[in-house]
């Protein structure tokens, strides 16, 4: 259970009032100088007036140090209480601590100076032992909290010094990783535009000059090929667009706006996706439908663009590997979770050795993970069923709550 902490204010009030009470303690003991010739009440004013300074010892060093210098003067007149020199003492580490730099020089100074002064009047009107018990009794209370002070001072100085050459070497770290990311980034949009792009383009060029050819034969929109050509083509120069979004926000280094065109795709575009993917289907004998359960809402656009590239992803997996059929897309729209489910026909002699297979299920079990979603994938029967479930909100995934 931890203490509780004092404010500086209350720290401040509770050293008054403790050297108040002590004082007021010890004269009602008569323990003060001359107890017996000096009465009460003169006593009481200065052990007053110094624990009223006491409460200024922050906010007002200089004041409260000069004032109390007066004070402890008249103490020693009136009768010395040793609460009243501490409390002075106090004021003159106070002093060092709180004020100015050049304060501890001046109390230095008007330390050694007392201390040189009252030695000699005790050396020249009493003893050289007294003289030396002067010099010890008052080094202890004009010098030794200077030094305690002084000490303190420069201790905390260099502990600030050494706060903010950590956190200065925190921003240099920050700033190092944050350039090693910007160019990680332009590194992969490059590499992105130079294989990627590069084959989509080319991708799209060749579809379109292979219509061109079928159009020279006078071949019609309607003919299989054609439409096959045209469906590569949208699809590629797409893609390319897409790509060319990417890339540009790979580029952004973060200080400015990103690419205002880019606009993360989202349930909405199901319709379209799917549209096109049945354009591609009709080749390979493919029909989609989709059916949508619920109120679809507005959620999260983490879980819209996650749904969406679900979505994408089972399409293009029932285009490379599905036989001759139909597939349904279901979306259920509950209140804390959306589901997906996409069933289509499925065949295993054909597509497990394309290059990059089960890539899109390690992607798409990835971005539900991340959102703290579930996904699965598999046969049942001569079927293949994609199912994820996806949170309205999207929370930490099981990994990341674990670290």
């Amino acid at each position: 259970m931890r203490r509780p902490t004092l404010t500086p204010r209350q720290e401040d009030r509770a050293i008054a009032l403790f050297g108040l009470v002590g004082g007021l303690v010890l004269i009602a003991s008569k323990v003060y100088d001359h107890s017996s010739a000096v009465p009460r009440w003169l006593v009481l004013p200065p052990l007053l007036v110094t624990a009223a300074l006491e409460l200024f010892r922050r906010t007002r060093p200089i004041l409260t140090v000069t004032l109390g210098g007066a004070v402890f003067a008249a103490s020693i007149f009136s009768g010395a209480l040793i609460a009243t020199t501490i409390m002075y003492t106090d004021l003159l580490y106070a002093a060092v601590v709180y004020g100015r730099p050049r304060m501890s020089r001046v109390l230095h100074l008007s330390g050694a100076a007392s201390v040189l002064v009252l030695s000699s009047l005790s050396f020249l009107y009493s003893d050289a032992p007294t003289a030396l018990a002067v010099v010890v009794l008052t080094s202890l209370i004009f010098l030794g909290p200077v030094w305690t002070g002084d000490l303190v001072r420069r201790h905390r100085e260099e502990a600030e010094s050494q706060r903010l050459r950590a956190e200065q070497t925190a921003l240099l770290s920050e700033m190092d990783r944050r350039e090693a990311v910007v160019a990680e980034r332009a590194r992969m949009a490059r590499e992105l535009h130079d294989v990627v792009a590069n084959h989509l383009s080319a991708i799209a060029i060749h579809a379109t000059g292979a219509q061109s050819v079928a159009r020279r034969q006078h071949r019609t929109a309607e003919d299989p090929l054609v439409a096959a050509l045209g469906v590569i083509r949208e699809n590629s120069v797409q893609g390319l667009a897409e790509m060319r979004r990417m890339i540009g926000l790979l580029r952004d280094s973060g200080g400015g706006e990103a690419d205002a065109s880019y606009a993360a795709p989202d349930l909405g575009a199901v319709d379209a996706l799917l549209a096109k993917a049945g354009d591609a289907g009709r080749a390979v004998g493919l029909e989609f439908e989709l059916a949508e359960h619920g109120e679809r809402g507005e959620p999260a656009v983490p879980v819209g663009l996650a749904a969406y590239r679900i979505v994408q992803e089972s399409l293009t997996n029932a285009l490379k590997h599905a036989g001759p059929g139909r597939v349904h897309v279901l979306l259920e729209y509950l209140p804390q979770e959306l589901r997906i489910t996409v069933d289509s026909p499925y065949r295993t002699d054909v597509g497990r050795e394309l290059p990059g297979a089960r890539a899109g299920m390690v992607g798409m079990r990835e971005r539900a993970g991340l959102l703290g979603g579930s996904f699965e994938a598999g046969p049942v029967g001569d079927r293949w069923t994609v199912r994820a479930v996806l949170p309205r909100e999207p929370v930490a995934a099981e990994g990341e709550r674990r670290a």
